[in-house]
């Protein structure tokens, strides 16, 4: 197994999950224009999913403890061991489990997005924001505060479903994590051109008219939540994976919510393209930094680190701004190709002509 450049797999980690996220984010912001200010929560269940359940499956078929003790910080790293050391042996089974987190962090990150529905069907703007993003601290402080589910502020090492390459694990997860997230690119184009995102963005300009026309807009959201929640929490699964470790305390807001949305401001709110482009963008002068703090820090008066936050919040008050709409704004979905456009247009030229 190739073993990638550590620089190189961090740029394409922080790509790959970052665009994920920001397109399950522009799925309920930039076609429905929801309030998401909760996308903490599906990453979060994701991740927690990832954690707790694969884990203890197989703890459970090998003979070892599999309850509270899986997550006791004492037990914990040696009962993981012994599973990777199992998969390291069981290449089919490895990605039988690996396949197995991520349905499972998909179908709980779809319930939580619909159970985030119910609220929605009553509040709106600032009002249905912050009670999304109360769900995620909720979630958050459940993890954080109750030991036995993944550990609680110890955390938890993750089972390696890729242990069977031995030092190339961590590169190999990178790749199938960058396969995912362009699988999931290509889904959403497919969506943003289907006859579901149309309805959603007539509902999103004018919620009457798409009643006066027969819209369920409840199910309409209801459907999109739990669509944005699924995706979500696979990114959440993949990172945990990645990293090797569970530990609530790196489920920020600010990494998991408010970096997505910037990634979507700077690229264009309701383009998957520009979306893509924003996420790049960022992580590669995150990269930078990382890099290159000793010597930025030396230049700067303050530390390397706050350049992020720094970053973060210029990158919004520039584009809200002077670029509202992005860096590749929105364009209309067009319901005919744009050849057989143009032939009408022709005709009724021609008509016109006529008369």
């Amino acid at each position: 197994m190739i073993e990638l450049n550590p620089l190189v797999e961090l740029i394409i980690m922080n790509f790959a999950v970052g665009l994920i996220v920001t397109i399950s984010l522009n799925i309920e912001v930039g076609y429905l224009r929801i309030p998401q200010f909760g996308r903490l929560l599906a990453v979060i269940v994701g991740a927690v999913i990832a954690a707790a359940v694969p884990g203890r499956i197989l703890a459970l078929y090998l003979g070892l403890p599999y309850g509270a003790e899986y997550a006791d910080h004492m037990y914990n790293a040696k009962i993981v061991i012994q599973i990777n050391n199992f998969l390291s042996k069981n290449l089919l089974l490895s990605l039988a489990v690996f396949i197995l987190t991520l349905v499972l962090a998909a179908l709980a990150g779809g319930v939580i997005g619909y159970l985030c529905a119910y609220p929605a069907l009553r509040l709106k703007g600032s009002y249905l924001g912050i009670t999304l993003l109360t769900f995620g601290e909720i979630v958050t402080s459940i993890a954080w505060n109750y030991q036995p589910l993944v550990g609680g502020t110890a955390g938890v090492y993750m089972v390696n479903p890729f242990a069977f390459v031995g030092s190339g694990s961590s590169s190999l997860a990178a790749l199938i994590t960058l396969t995912i997230a362009i699988s999931i690119y290509i889904y959403a184009e497919i969506l943003a051109r289907s006859p579901f995102v149309r309805m959603l963005k007539a509902i999103r300009d004018s919620e009457v008219a798409s009643e006066v026309y027969g819209k369920n807009i409840v199910k309409a959201r209801a459907q999109t939540l739990v669509i944005g929640g699924a995706i979500a929490a696979v990114a959440g699964a993949l990172w945990a994976t990645y990293t090797g470790r569970m530990n609530v305390a790196s489920y920020t807001r600010l990494t998991w919510t408010f970096w997505p949305w910037a990634f979507m401001m700077l690229g264009g709110v309701g383009n998957n393209l520009g979306i893509l482009v924003g996420v790049l963008l960022f992580t590669l002068a995150r990269t930078a930094i990382i890099q290159y703090k000793y010597v930025i820090t030396s230049v700067i008066p303050i530390a390397a680190e706050w350049l992020e936050y720094i970053l973060v919040g210029l990158v919004i008050i520039f584009v809200v701004m002077f670029k509202p709409q992005g860096l590749m704004p929105e364009k209309p979905t067009l319901t005919l190709p744009r050849k057989a456009i143009e032939e009408i247009r022709k005709r009724v030229e021609q008509e016109q002509g006529r008369l």
